[in-house]
Protein backbone atom coordinates (compact mmCIF):
# COMPACT_ATOMS: atom_id res chain seq x y z
CA UNK A 1 0.00 0.00 0.00
CA UNK A 2 1.49 3.38 -0.95
CA UNK A 3 2.28 5.61 2.01
CA UNK A 4 0.36 8.89 2.35
CA UNK A 5 3.59 10.72 1.48
CA UNK A 6 3.92 8.80 -1.80
CA UNK A 7 0.30 9.52 -2.74
CA UNK A 8 0.95 13.19 -1.99
CA UNK A 9 4.16 13.14 -4.03
CA UNK A 10 2.36 11.65 -7.02
CA UNK A 11 -0.20 14.45 -6.91
CA UNK A 12 2.40 17.21 -6.55
CA UNK A 13 4.48 16.03 -9.54
CA UNK A 14 1.62 15.03 -11.86
CA UNK A 15 2.62 15.85 -15.46
CA UNK A 16 -0.68 17.38 -16.59
CA UNK A 17 -2.08 20.56 -15.07
CA UNK A 18 -5.80 21.39 -15.13
CA UNK A 19 -6.99 24.89 -14.24
CA UNK A 20 -9.85 27.21 -15.11
CA UNK A 21 -12.90 29.20 -14.14
CA UNK A 22 -15.93 26.98 -14.36
CA UNK A 23 -18.29 29.97 -14.37
CA UNK A 24 -17.10 30.53 -17.94
CA UNK A 25 -17.60 26.84 -18.73
CA UNK A 26 -14.00 26.43 -19.83
CA UNK A 27 -10.83 24.89 -18.44
CA UNK A 28 -7.18 24.99 -19.45
CA UNK A 29 -5.16 21.80 -19.80
CA UNK A 30 -1.37 22.08 -19.87
CA UNK A 31 1.07 19.32 -20.76
CA UNK A 32 3.91 19.42 -18.24
CA UNK A 33 5.97 16.73 -19.94
CA UNK A 34 9.35 17.78 -21.32
CA UNK A 35 9.39 15.32 -24.21
CA UNK A 36 6.10 13.37 -24.45
CA UNK A 37 2.82 14.57 -25.89
CA UNK A 38 -0.54 13.64 -24.37
CA UNK A 39 -1.71 11.22 -27.03
CA UNK A 40 -1.44 8.39 -24.49
CA UNK A 41 -4.04 10.03 -22.23
CA UNK A 42 -7.84 10.15 -22.18
CA UNK A 43 -9.65 12.93 -20.32
CA UNK A 44 -12.77 12.46 -18.22
CA UNK A 45 -15.16 14.65 -16.28
CA UNK A 46 -17.48 14.05 -13.36
CA UNK A 47 -20.02 16.47 -11.93
CA UNK A 48 -20.31 15.93 -8.18
CA UNK A 49 -23.05 17.39 -5.97
CA UNK A 50 -22.57 17.18 -2.20
CA UNK A 51 -19.81 14.65 -2.77
CA UNK A 52 -21.76 12.29 -5.03
CA UNK A 53 -21.31 11.89 -8.79
CA UNK A 54 -24.49 12.79 -10.67
CA UNK A 55 -23.09 12.83 -14.23
CA UNK A 56 -19.88 11.88 -16.01
CA UNK A 57 -18.38 11.64 -19.46
CA UNK A 58 -15.30 12.16 -21.61
CA UNK A 59 -13.66 15.36 -22.79
CA UNK A 60 -12.30 15.77 -26.29
CA UNK A 61 -8.77 17.08 -25.91
CA UNK A 62 -6.35 17.22 -28.86
CA UNK A 63 -2.86 15.77 -28.28
CA UNK A 64 -0.72 18.44 -26.67
CA UNK A 65 2.97 18.84 -27.48
CA UNK A 66 5.38 19.06 -24.53
CA UNK A 67 4.71 22.30 -22.66
CA UNK A 68 1.65 23.14 -24.76
CA UNK A 69 -1.76 24.13 -23.41
CA UNK A 70 -5.29 24.28 -24.74
CA UNK A 71 -8.67 25.55 -23.60
CA UNK A 72 -11.46 22.99 -23.42
CA UNK A 73 -15.19 23.61 -23.11
CA UNK A 74 -17.00 21.83 -20.32
CA UNK A 75 -20.41 20.28 -20.96
CA UNK A 76 -23.46 22.01 -19.56
CA UNK A 77 -24.06 21.16 -15.89
CA UNK A 78 -26.75 18.53 -15.34
CA UNK A 79 -30.27 19.86 -14.99
CA UNK A 80 -32.85 18.97 -12.39
CA UNK A 81 -33.08 19.60 -8.68
CA UNK A 82 -29.42 19.39 -7.71
CA UNK A 83 -29.13 21.85 -4.85
CA UNK A 84 -25.88 21.92 -2.92
CA UNK A 85 -22.15 22.29 -3.30
CA UNK A 86 -20.98 21.11 -6.72
CA UNK A 87 -17.55 20.50 -8.25
CA UNK A 88 -16.18 19.38 -11.58
CA UNK A 89 -13.63 16.58 -11.25
CA UNK A 90 -11.40 16.39 -14.32
CA UNK A 91 -9.11 13.41 -14.81
CA UNK A 92 -6.32 12.41 -17.20
CA UNK A 93 -5.98 8.64 -17.40
CA UNK A 94 -4.10 6.12 -19.52
CA UNK A 95 -5.92 5.45 -22.78
CA UNK A 96 -4.34 1.99 -23.17
CA UNK A 97 -2.41 -0.57 -21.15
CA UNK A 98 1.29 0.12 -20.66
CA UNK A 99 4.15 -1.86 -19.18
CA UNK A 100 3.75 0.03 -15.89
CA UNK A 101 -0.02 0.47 -15.50
CA UNK A 102 -3.31 -0.58 -17.04
CA UNK A 103 -5.75 1.44 -19.08
CA UNK A 104 -7.73 3.81 -16.87
CA UNK A 105 -4.87 4.45 -14.44
CA UNK A 106 -5.26 8.02 -13.21
CA UNK A 107 -2.23 10.14 -14.12
CA UNK A 108 -3.53 13.58 -13.09
CA UNK A 109 -6.70 15.18 -11.78
CA UNK A 110 -8.18 18.42 -10.52
CA UNK A 111 -11.35 19.58 -8.83
CA UNK A 112 -12.89 22.92 -9.76
CA UNK A 113 -15.80 24.55 -7.96
CA UNK A 114 -19.05 24.74 -9.90
CA UNK A 115 -21.41 25.82 -7.10
CA UNK A 116 -19.80 27.13 -3.89
CA UNK A 117 -20.73 25.61 -0.58
CA UNK A 118 -23.36 27.35 1.51
CA UNK A 119 -22.98 26.86 5.23
CA UNK A 120 -25.90 25.01 6.84
CA UNK A 121 -28.31 27.09 8.86
CA UNK A 122 -27.87 26.44 12.58
CA UNK A 123 -30.85 24.77 14.23
CA UNK A 124 -33.25 27.23 15.82
CA UNK A 125 -33.29 27.00 19.61
CA UNK A 126 -36.57 25.36 20.68
CA UNK A 127 -35.93 24.15 24.20
CA UNK A 128 -34.91 25.59 27.55
CA UNK A 129 -32.57 23.58 29.82
CA UNK A 130 -34.33 21.94 32.76
CA UNK A 131 -32.93 20.23 35.83
CA UNK A 132 -33.59 16.51 36.31
CA UNK A 133 -31.81 15.39 39.48
CA UNK A 134 -28.06 15.44 38.83
CA UNK A 135 -28.62 16.12 35.14
CA UNK A 136 -29.67 18.94 32.86
CA UNK A 137 -31.87 18.12 29.88
CA UNK A 138 -31.75 20.29 26.77
CA UNK A 139 -33.99 18.98 24.00
CA UNK A 140 -32.58 15.59 22.90
CA UNK A 141 -29.46 15.97 25.05
CA UNK A 142 -28.53 15.22 28.66
CA UNK A 143 -25.70 16.99 30.52
CA UNK A 144 -24.01 16.52 33.87
CA UNK A 145 -25.40 19.37 35.98
CA UNK A 146 -22.16 19.88 37.93
CA UNK A 147 -19.68 19.92 35.03
CA UNK A 148 -21.90 20.79 32.06
CA UNK A 149 -20.51 17.78 30.17
CA UNK A 150 -22.69 16.22 27.47
CA UNK A 151 -23.44 12.65 28.57
CA UNK A 152 -26.11 11.49 26.12
CA UNK A 153 -27.77 12.58 22.90
CA UNK A 154 -31.03 11.06 21.71
CA UNK A 155 -30.39 7.89 23.71
CA UNK A 156 -26.76 7.58 22.61
CA UNK A 157 -24.61 7.45 25.75
CA UNK A 158 -21.22 9.08 25.32
CA UNK A 159 -18.13 7.74 27.08
CA UNK A 160 -16.81 11.30 27.09
CA UNK A 161 -18.59 14.46 26.05
CA UNK A 162 -16.88 16.94 23.72
CA UNK A 163 -14.19 19.04 25.37
CA UNK A 164 -11.21 21.06 24.19
CA UNK A 165 -8.18 19.08 23.05
CA UNK A 166 -4.79 20.44 21.96
CA UNK A 167 -2.54 17.36 22.17
CA UNK A 168 -1.48 15.01 19.40
CA UNK A 169 0.94 12.11 19.38
CA UNK A 170 4.25 13.59 18.30
CA UNK A 171 5.48 12.78 14.80
CA UNK A 172 9.05 11.96 13.80
CA UNK A 173 9.35 15.58 12.67
CA UNK A 174 7.99 16.88 15.99
CA UNK A 175 10.51 14.76 17.89
CA UNK A 176 13.46 15.95 15.83
CA UNK A 177 16.88 14.68 16.87
CA UNK A 178 20.05 15.50 18.80
CA UNK A 179 21.54 17.24 15.76
CA UNK A 180 19.10 20.17 16.05
CA UNK A 181 20.51 23.43 17.39
CA UNK A 182 17.19 24.33 19.01
CA UNK A 183 14.77 22.34 21.14
CA UNK A 184 12.47 20.19 18.96
CA UNK A 185 8.85 21.28 18.90
CA UNK A 186 7.65 18.05 20.49
CA UNK A 187 10.03 18.57 23.41
CA UNK A 188 8.75 22.13 23.84
CA UNK A 189 5.17 20.88 23.94
CA UNK A 190 6.09 18.42 26.68
CA UNK A 191 8.13 20.92 28.67
CA UNK A 192 5.16 23.31 28.69
CA UNK A 193 2.82 20.45 29.61
CA UNK A 194 0.48 20.29 26.63
CA UNK A 195 0.26 16.51 27.10
CA UNK A 196 -1.31 16.95 30.55
CA UNK A 197 -3.80 19.77 30.20
CA UNK A 198 -6.15 20.35 33.14
CA UNK A 199 -9.81 21.25 32.64
CA UNK A 200 -11.31 23.54 35.28
CA UNK A 201 -15.03 24.31 35.22
CA UNK A 202 -15.64 27.92 36.28
CA UNK A 203 -19.39 28.11 35.70
CA UNK A 204 -22.39 26.23 34.33
CA UNK A 205 -24.95 28.86 33.37
CA UNK A 206 -28.54 28.40 32.23
CA UNK A 207 -29.85 31.41 30.36
CA UNK A 208 -33.16 31.18 28.51
CA UNK A 209 -32.72 28.56 25.78
CA UNK A 210 -28.97 28.07 26.19
CA UNK A 211 -26.57 26.22 28.44
CA UNK A 212 -23.14 27.84 28.72
CA UNK A 213 -20.17 26.09 30.31
CA UNK A 214 -17.19 28.33 31.13
CA UNK A 215 -13.85 26.61 31.61
CA UNK A 216 -10.13 27.20 31.71
CA UNK A 217 -7.94 24.59 30.03
CA UNK A 218 -4.30 24.85 31.01
CA UNK A 219 -1.07 22.95 31.61
CA UNK A 220 -0.32 22.49 35.29
CA UNK A 221 1.92 24.95 37.13
CA UNK A 222 2.17 27.55 34.36
CA UNK A 223 0.65 30.94 33.59
CA UNK A 224 -0.58 29.68 30.23
CA UNK A 225 -4.21 28.84 29.64
CA UNK A 226 -7.11 28.72 27.22
CA UNK A 227 -10.39 30.14 28.47
CA UNK A 228 -12.95 27.98 26.69
CA UNK A 229 -16.69 28.64 26.63
CA UNK A 230 -19.13 26.02 25.34
CA UNK A 231 -22.60 27.37 24.50
CA UNK A 232 -25.24 24.73 23.80
CA UNK A 233 -28.69 25.17 22.26
CA UNK A 234 -31.08 22.55 20.89
CA UNK A 235 -33.47 22.19 17.98
CA UNK A 236 -35.92 19.35 17.48
CA UNK A 237 -33.26 16.70 16.81
CA UNK A 238 -30.03 18.69 16.59
CA UNK A 239 -27.73 20.07 19.21
CA UNK A 240 -25.78 23.24 18.39
CA UNK A 241 -22.42 23.91 20.04
CA UNK A 242 -20.62 27.23 19.84
CA UNK A 243 -17.04 27.14 21.11
CA UNK A 244 -15.04 30.27 21.96
CA UNK A 245 -11.37 29.97 22.92
CA UNK A 246 -9.44 32.92 24.39
CA UNK A 247 -5.71 32.48 25.10
CA UNK A 248 -4.24 33.54 28.42
CA UNK A 249 -0.52 34.26 28.82
CA UNK A 250 2.37 34.51 26.36
CA UNK A 251 2.44 31.25 24.44
CA UNK A 252 5.97 30.43 23.21
CA UNK A 253 5.02 27.92 20.52
CA UNK A 254 2.21 26.82 18.21
CA UNK A 255 -0.35 24.24 19.34
CA UNK A 256 -0.39 20.63 18.09
CA UNK A 257 -4.12 20.87 17.36
CA UNK A 258 -7.17 22.88 18.44
CA UNK A 259 -10.54 21.22 18.59
CA UNK A 260 -12.76 18.83 20.50
CA UNK A 261 -12.24 15.29 21.72
CA UNK A 262 -15.17 12.98 22.46
CA UNK A 263 -15.53 9.30 23.22
CA UNK A 264 -18.13 6.89 21.82
CA UNK A 265 -18.81 3.23 22.65
CA UNK A 266 -16.52 0.85 20.76
CA UNK A 267 -19.31 -0.51 18.55
CA UNK A 268 -19.60 2.85 16.76
CA UNK A 269 -16.79 1.91 14.43
CA UNK A 270 -18.23 2.58 10.96
CA UNK A 271 -17.13 5.99 9.74
CA UNK A 272 -18.52 8.04 6.87
CA UNK A 273 -17.78 11.62 5.92
CA UNK A 274 -18.16 14.28 3.28
CA UNK A 275 -14.86 16.04 2.84
CA UNK A 276 -11.30 15.35 1.81
CA UNK A 277 -10.13 11.81 1.25
CA UNK A 278 -9.78 8.98 0.84
CA UNK A 279 -6.50 9.03 2.77
CA UNK A 280 -5.04 11.13 5.56
CA UNK A 281 -4.10 14.78 5.13
CA UNK A 282 -2.55 17.60 7.13
CA UNK A 283 -2.29 21.35 6.46
CA UNK A 284 1.00 21.10 4.55
CA UNK A 285 0.26 17.69 3.04
CA UNK A 286 -3.21 17.78 1.51
CA UNK A 287 -2.76 18.24 -2.25
CA UNK A 288 -3.91 14.64 -2.82
CA UNK A 289 -7.04 15.08 -0.70
CA UNK A 290 -10.08 14.86 -2.96
CA UNK A 291 -13.50 16.20 -2.01
CA UNK A 292 -16.11 13.45 -1.90
CA UNK A 293 -18.12 11.07 0.25
CA UNK A 294 -16.19 8.24 1.84
CA UNK A 295 -16.85 5.35 4.19
CA UNK A 296 -14.57 2.93 6.00
CA UNK A 297 -14.10 1.35 9.39
CA UNK A 298 -12.36 3.18 12.21
CA UNK A 299 -9.55 0.62 11.98
CA UNK A 300 -8.98 1.51 8.32
CA UNK A 301 -8.87 5.26 8.99
CA UNK A 302 -5.43 5.03 10.58
CA UNK A 303 -2.01 4.72 8.97
CA UNK A 304 0.16 2.04 10.66
CA UNK A 305 3.49 3.85 10.66
CA UNK A 306 6.39 1.64 11.81
CA UNK A 307 6.93 4.07 14.67
CA UNK A 308 3.47 5.02 15.99
CA UNK A 309 2.69 8.72 15.73
CA UNK A 310 -0.10 11.13 14.81
CA UNK A 311 -1.97 9.85 11.76
CA UNK A 312 -5.34 9.43 10.10
CA UNK A 313 -6.75 12.96 9.92
CA UNK A 314 -9.17 13.85 7.12
CA UNK A 315 -9.31 17.44 5.89
CA UNK A 316 -12.04 19.86 4.82
CA UNK A 317 -14.77 17.74 6.39
CA UNK A 318 -18.31 19.13 6.08
CA UNK A 319 -19.88 16.35 8.13
CA UNK A 320 -18.78 13.07 9.66
CA UNK A 321 -20.70 10.10 11.02
CA UNK A 322 -19.91 7.14 13.22
CA UNK A 323 -22.44 4.30 13.32
CA UNK A 324 -22.80 0.81 14.73
CA UNK A 325 -23.81 -2.31 12.79
CA UNK A 326 -27.49 -1.44 13.20
CA UNK A 327 -27.15 2.06 11.76
CA UNK A 328 -27.37 3.97 15.03
CA UNK A 329 -24.78 6.64 15.59
CA UNK A 330 -23.75 10.26 15.67
CA UNK A 331 -23.31 12.90 12.99
CA UNK A 332 -21.22 16.06 13.46
CA UNK A 333 -21.77 18.90 10.97
CA UNK A 334 -19.56 21.94 10.46
CA UNK A 335 -21.47 25.21 10.70
CA UNK A 336 -18.36 27.35 10.23
CA UNK A 337 -16.16 26.37 7.30
CA UNK A 338 -15.04 22.74 7.82
CA UNK A 339 -13.12 20.60 10.30
CA UNK A 340 -10.43 17.94 10.58
CA UNK A 341 -11.76 14.49 11.48
CA UNK A 342 -9.88 11.69 13.24
CA UNK A 343 -11.22 8.53 14.91
CA UNK A 344 -9.27 5.70 16.51
CA UNK A 345 -9.55 3.05 19.24
CA UNK A 346 -6.84 4.54 21.47
CA UNK A 347 -6.09 7.94 22.86
CA UNK A 348 -3.43 10.30 21.56
CA UNK A 349 -1.52 9.66 24.79
CA UNK A 350 -1.54 5.89 24.19
CA UNK A 351 -0.48 6.44 20.59
CA UNK A 352 2.33 8.75 21.70
CA UNK A 353 3.61 6.25 24.27
CA UNK A 354 3.67 3.29 21.85
CA UNK A 355 7.02 2.16 20.46
CA UNK A 356 5.52 -0.36 18.03
CA UNK A 357 2.10 -0.88 16.45
CA UNK A 358 1.72 -4.04 18.55
CA UNK A 359 1.72 -1.80 21.64
CA UNK A 360 -1.61 -0.31 20.53
CA UNK A 361 -4.42 -2.34 22.07
CA UNK A 362 -8.02 -1.33 21.26
CA UNK A 363 -10.08 -0.34 24.27
CA UNK A 364 -13.79 0.03 24.80
CA UNK A 365 -13.99 3.53 23.33
CA UNK A 366 -13.74 5.11 19.88
CA UNK A 367 -11.94 8.42 20.39
CA UNK A 368 -13.02 11.13 17.96
CA UNK A 369 -11.21 14.40 17.28
CA UNK A 370 -13.12 17.21 15.60
CA UNK A 371 -10.46 19.85 15.04
CA UNK A 372 -10.89 23.44 13.99
CA UNK A 373 -7.18 23.53 13.12
CA UNK A 374 -4.09 21.32 13.00
CA UNK A 375 -0.38 22.05 13.16
CA UNK A 376 1.46 21.20 9.93
CA UNK A 377 3.84 18.26 9.73
CA UNK A 378 6.98 19.82 8.26
CA UNK A 379 9.12 17.96 5.76
CA UNK A 380 11.81 16.16 7.78
CA UNK A 381 13.08 15.67 11.36
CA UNK A 382 16.23 17.76 10.84
CA UNK A 383 14.60 20.95 9.53
CA UNK A 384 12.98 23.88 11.32
CA UNK A 385 9.44 22.49 11.24
CA UNK A 386 6.45 23.53 9.12
CA UNK A 387 6.48 26.71 7.08
CA UNK A 388 5.01 29.68 8.97
CA UNK A 389 1.67 29.53 7.12
CA UNK A 390 1.15 25.97 8.40
CA UNK A 391 1.85 26.70 12.06
CA UNK A 392 -1.08 26.68 14.45
CA UNK A 393 -0.51 30.01 16.17
CA UNK A 394 -2.29 30.48 19.48
CA UNK A 395 -5.04 33.05 18.91
CA UNK A 396 -8.68 33.69 19.83
CA UNK A 397 -10.83 31.15 17.99
CA UNK A 398 -14.53 30.48 17.52
CA UNK A 399 -16.27 27.63 15.73
CA UNK A 400 -19.72 26.05 15.60
CA UNK A 401 -20.85 22.46 15.20
CA UNK A 402 -24.16 20.60 15.08
CA UNK A 403 -24.56 17.15 16.67
CA UNK A 404 -27.30 14.76 15.55
CA UNK A 405 -28.14 11.29 16.85
CA UNK A 406 -28.76 8.82 14.00
CA UNK A 407 -30.96 5.75 13.77
CA UNK A 408 -33.18 4.56 16.59
CA UNK A 409 -32.07 7.16 19.12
Amino acid sequence: TPSPALVEYKKVIEPVHITGDTTAGEITITNGHDFADTSHLAFTWTYDVEGEAVASGRLTVPPLAPGAATDVKLPSPPGGDLAGEAVWTIGAELAADTTWAQRGHLVAWAQLTAVPRRLPEPPAARFAPRREGDALRLGPAVFDAATGTLTALGGLALHQGPRLDVWRATTDNDRGGPWLAEEPLGATWRRIGLHRMQHRVDAVDVDGESLTVRTRVAPAATDLGLYTDYRWTAGDDELLLEVAVTPDGEWPCPLPRLGLLLGLPAEYDRAAWYGGGPGEAYPDSCAASRLGRYAMTVDDLGTPYVRPQENGARSDVRWAELRDAGGDGLRVTALTDSFWFTARRWTSHQLDAAEHTTDLVPGGTVWVNIDDAQQGLGSEPWDDGPLPQYELTVAPTEFRLAFTALGRH
